[in-house]
């Protein structure tokens, strides 16, 4: 953990101050609920393309079945709080656990398939889960789940998903994480230096499965209902579209892809004849314009400002 270094509690600082600034407008009635909604759209999609890009972009594997674990942290989380009457904390962290298991029981068969293999295979289970809770009476069948406490508040929600980047950032510049990128650059030499490869992608898995149930119980706990229909494939198609556009293997461009591609969904909903149309053509632009993300591989410092004031400093000394 890199608890001692300086970067880390400067952002820590900036976080805090930043959700402060959103709980005294929210008390204050400057932002509406409209405007409530997209943050906590905000801060869900930040713990799922955080949590997906552990997986995809720093360990390298394609998985596209990220709603799949979403749904389960969903269920899970609300059959906890409404039919068993659980506190809420203890609901989400339930449906994250039991995503995590999820991930455990399909990554350490399946994750040693690679690339298109493990994508199909990610997928069949994605739908799976999907096809489950849709033939299941207990949560709802097709009606799904309805009358859900809106427990998710905005302190819930902030806290969740800085929770869930310093945890991924620190596991990534962690020894794991190191071995988890050697994995992603070239698994056969990975293999040959010692480090076993199966493991480090099984970790990886059920991390990000863990914190994609996390997400979900939020998000049923925030807009009452859930629906086998809110976690098909398109629903993982939009987590993977955030991660590639903010860069793959870079936190900090998981942050930016979601906050941008939600303020664009969400602005864009008074559009709904072009809607589509603006969302795609901008994702085609930024693909042929900038085809690493919009981030690449590279991580938001306070050094890297440093280092950029001074370069433009010496330029106009020149």
């Amino acid at each position: 953990m890199k608890f001692r270094n300086r970067s880390f509690w400067l952002w820590t600082l900036v976080a805090i101050v930043i959700y402060a600034i959103g709980e005294i407008l929210i008390d204050s009635g400057v932002i509406d609920n409209y405007s409530q909604s997209t943050l906590m759209l905000i801060c869900i999609n930040i713990i799922l393309a955080t949590s997906l890009n552990l997986i995809n972009g720093f360990t390298g594997q394609f998985s596209i079945g990220h709603a799949g674990f979403m749904s389960i942290g969903a269920y899970l989380s609300t059959i906890a709080t409404l039919k068993l009457n659980l506190p809420f904390g203890v609901g989400l962290l339930i449906g994250a656990i039991v995503a995590a298991i999820a991930g455990l029981l399909v990554g350490v068969p399946s994750l040693r398939l690679k690339g298109d293999y493990l994508a199909i295979a990610t997928l069949g289970f994605g739908e799976i889960i999907r096809i489950i809770f849709l033939n299941t009476p207990y949560v709802g069948g097709a009606s799904g789940m309805s009358g859900i406490p809106q427990d998710t508040t905005w302190a819930w929600a902030f806290f969740s998903s800085l929770i869930t980047v310093i945890f991924i950032n620190n596991f990534v510049n962690s020894r794991h994480g190191r071995a988890c990128i050697s994995v992603r650059e070239n698994e056969i030499a990975a293999e040959a230096m010692g480090i076993n490869t199966t493991k480090y992608k099984v970790m990886a898995f059920v991390i990000g499965s863990f914190f994609a149930g996390l997400a979900g119980g939020l998000s049923a706990h925030y807009f009452y209902i859930i629906q086998p229909t809110n976690f098909n494939f398109m629903k993982s198609f939009e987590i993977l579209v955030i991660v590639v556009l903010g860069g793959l293997g870079s936190t900090s461009g998981s942050i930016l892809g979601a906050i941008l591609l939600t303020l664009l969904f969400t602005y864009l909903a008074d559009y709904p004849e072009i809607r589509m149309i603006v969302y795609s053509l901008i994702l085609i632009l930024t693909m042929i314009f900038r085809p690493q993300g919009l981030m690449g591989t590279k991580e938001f410092s306070f050094r890297s400002l440093k280092l950029t004031k001074r370069g433009k400093s010496h330029g106009t000394a020149a």
